[in-house]
Parts: structure tokens; sequence; C-alpha cells
């Protein structure tokens, strides 16, 4: 009797050893209470918290497997929540870094974890829920931005899952393209139409309301809080407080000129004496099938690697390789900050300086287009302009000091990545995970165990 007795209470000390440590880490306090019910589970046991199966006796199979899947619904979520998860790559933007089907394990611990927005959810789920295709979680408890310690922070060059910052208003109907890029989308053929019949053209923001309440009236429009956002991964190209500039595609952070990645793809045209190039050529250089399209007889557009562009350069019947770029100072409306002043494009971007939290900027009315969804979006304020006059919660406002840090992430292909230059900062509480490696990787061209790149399993992403 003694030695249960004493087998108890050491199975007890082991675990709430483990869970106030835990608690210490997660820095709240009010968790503390736990340990009476650890208490009643290893010592007193005057409650049955496993109600669904009887303390005493022997359970049915099915209650058997009952017990074994909540179990594993536990374990795998705490899991999930502060040590790691997976994410499937399901875009080429990453390519020739992360491939499609390409299966992550994402570090929590590297940036350190963050403690959930909306708690009560349904078990491994973004933001849908299967089959039904509802939302997936209850905004009964909605908690504020916290992050518990890591073992280190975001560096420049890390790739990084995280939140799609623009997630949180979503279009039902078309779940692919951004909420405000639809809204812009459909302002621009609203003016466009005014223009080709010669009717008086009003001002961008005229039709961007017009357009919102269409879209509104005609589609099911919802809000998603940040940790129910899509996720994306991309390569963080600048930290808070650096300056991006991008000119004839080249990266320039700070001033200095960043050296391209190995794996980082531009979109290429190759022009050839009019015979095809063999797809076999194609297949060694790794050139998915999805990516080879022809312009013409003579002509192909590919997004390449430097390496392989010299490769093909080298073939007897191509006669050119030269970068399709776009030229400066022609003007691409979804850039951010979507601002017509800012005749700015994917090749030649910027400069632009990305917030520090902390420090305060001058503001006005020409800065503003830069760090409105900042001041109103991701820092919550109300935000609005009248004139020449900016006002932030009411107050007359020529200055800002920043709440959050701010990145820049870019994909390494980066003729088909949506990504900083589109939809602008990404902000700290949007911050998922550093992807560690590679731990499956499906090729959806393939066929039979072809399927499975067998090469790529348990790889380094760096």
């Amino acid at each position: 009797m003694n030695k249960i007795f004493q087998k108890k209470y050491t199975k007890f000390a082991i675990v709430a050893i483990i869970y106030v440590l835990v608690v210490i880490w997660i820095g709240n306090y009010w968790l503390l209470p736990g340990l009476g019910i650890i208490f009643d589970l290893y010592v007193t046991r005057k409650v049955n918290w496993t109600f669904w199966k009887k303390r005493e006796g022997k359970n049915s199979t099915f209650i058997e497997w009952v017990d074994a899947l909540i179990f594993a619904v536990i374990a795998v979520t705490i899991i999930n929540i502060l040590l790691f998860q997976n994410y499937r790559i399901p875009t080429p933007s990453m390519e020739k870094s992360l491939l499609i089907g390409d299966h992550l394990f994402v570090s929590k611990l590297s940036y350190g974890p963050r403690m959930p927005n909306t708690p009560i959810a349904f078990p491994f789920t973004q933001h849908t829920l299967p089959i039904i295709k509802g939302k997936s979680w209850s905004n009964l408890i909605v908690l504020p931005y916290k992050r518990i310690a890591g073992f280190g922070k975001v560096k420049k060059n890390d790739p990084i899952v995280f939140n799609f910052p623009e997630g949180d208003t979503v279009v039902v109907e078309n779940q692919s393209t951004s909420y405000y890029e639809i809204v812009r989308g459909t302002a621009r053929e609203m003016q466009a139409r005014d223009n080709s019949v010669s009717q008086t053209i009003k001002p961008l923001d005229y039709y961007i309301a017009k357009a919102r309440k269409e879209i509104r009236d005609t589609y099911e429009v919802i809000y998603r809080p940040v940790d129910r956002r899509d996720n994306y991964v991309k390569r963080c190209i600048g930290l808070p407080g650096d300056t991006i500039f991008i000119k004839s595609s080249d990266l320039y952070v700070n001033g200095k000129l960043v050296p391209e990645n190995k794996t980082q793809q531009t979109t290429y045209i190759i022009w050839t004496n009019g015979t095809p190039i063999n797809p076999k050529a194609f297949e060694r250089l790794n050139i998915s099938k999805s990516d080879q399209s022809k312009a013409s007889s003579s002509s192909y557009y590919l997004p390449l690697t430097k390496q392989n562009a010299e490769a093909i350069s080298k073939f007897t019947n191509v006669k050119e390789v030269t970068p399709f770029l776009t030229r400066e100072g022609e003007y691409d409306p979804r850039m951010f900050p979507c601002d017509p002043k800012l005749k700015w494009n994917e090749d030649n971007f910027g400069p632009i300086w990305i917030p520090v939290k902390g420090v305060t900027i001058k503001l006005d009315t020409a800065n503003l287009p830069l760090y409105k969804r900042v001041i109103d979006v991701y820092e919550a304020n109300d935000l609005r302009v009248e004139g020449s006059t900016i006002y932030i919660n009411n107050v007359t406002a020529t200055s800002y000091t920043f709440k959050m840090d701010y990145y820049w992430m870019m994909g390494d292909n980066r003729h088909n990545s949506a990504d900083s230059r589109y939809w602008g900062f990404v902000p700290e509480d949007h911050v998922v995970g550093k992807p560690k490696f590679i731990w499956l990787s499906i090729d959806k061209e393939g066929k039979g165990l072809k399927k499975i790149r067998f090469r790529r399993m348990f790889m380094k992403v760096r």
C-alpha cells in the first residue's frame, strides 16, 4: 500500500513540475489552478475527468478507440500550438527552393510559439470545416497577440511561414484572390467603362467605394482573425528598419545589392531557330510541364534560375535568352500601395522603409499610403483623412509611433509570386514559424511511385 502511495505522488510530482515549467514558459499564471486537476488525476481521484469511460473495469472496444482518439487530438493540438506543424506548398512562388507538393516541418520554437487568438476551434483546420464548409472557429473567446520565448529571431533570408496579411477579409466564392484586389480590380473596370463611353472620370476612391458595395451586395464576405488566415511561405528579404529598393529586378537592401539565391527564378523569353526544344531537355533541367509556356512557334516564356538560363542558351537551336522585365516607370496598379503616384512594378519597386516597433515617423498625405494599412488595420486605429488633415482615433496626427515590428517577404520565383510587392508589410503577429525540412514531397505530374520525390525527403529548407 505504501508503494502504491509513493508511486502516485512520484507521478504527480513529475507531471506537476513539467506543468509548472510550461506555465512559466507561457507566462499565464492563471493556469496554475490546473495543478489541482493534476493532483486529483494522480492522487485523490475524486473526479472522473475522463467521463466517457469507466474508471474501474473493462471498457468496450469502441470506448477504447474514442479514448485513444481524444488523447491523440489533444496531444497533436498542443504539439501544433507549441512545437511544430505541417505545411504543404500549394503554389510555385518559392520554386526552385520549394516545390508544389512539398510538405514542410514548420518549427514554432524557432521564433517562439504564438498563442492562439481563437482557442475554440475544430481541430486540424485552418479556417474552414471539412464537408460542410462553414467556419471552423468560434469568436466566443478572442485573445490578444502573445508570443512566448523561442530559440531566436527572424533573420534576413530566412524562409518563413506566416498568415496572409490581406486575408482578414475574404470573398467566400473567390478565396484564391485577395478581397482587396477584387475590390480594386472591380473599381478599375468601372473607371475604364466610364472612360470608354466618354463620361466624366471620377477619382479612383469613388469607384473603390462603389466596387466595395457591389461586391458585398453580390457575394458573401467574411472576416478572419489573424490565426485563421491562410498560411503563406516566402523568404524574409527585409527586417524592421531596412529600406527595400528593386531596380530592373535587382534587389537592394539599405543601398546594397543582394546576390541572387542559386534557386531564385526570373521569367525569360527564349528564341529558337523555329525548331522546338526537346521536352527531355526540360526534364533534365527539372523544368516542370506547368512552367513550359510557348509564346509562338519560335519562342518560349520560362521561369528559370540563372544556371538553367545559361544551360538553355547553349542549346544548338536557341538563338537568344533574355530576362523578361517590366520597364521602369511602367505602373502596375496591383503593386502595393496601389497608388498611381508611385509608378512601381514587380521589377522596379521602392524605395520603401520597413516599420520598427517604437519608432516614430512624420506622417503626411505623401507617405500615408505606405503606412495606412499598418495604422488602420494591423494596429487597430480609427484612421480617416479629410483634405490634407489626418485623424487617428479622432485626434489630428502629424506623426505615428509603430506598435509592432514588420517584415518584407518575397518569393524566390520572382515573376510568379504574390508577395510583399503586392500587399506590403508582414506584421510580427502574423509570423507562424520557420520551415526546417521537407518530410514528404509529392509530384502531381508523376505516376505511381514516381509521384513521390524521394530525393527531397528530409531535405533541409534553405
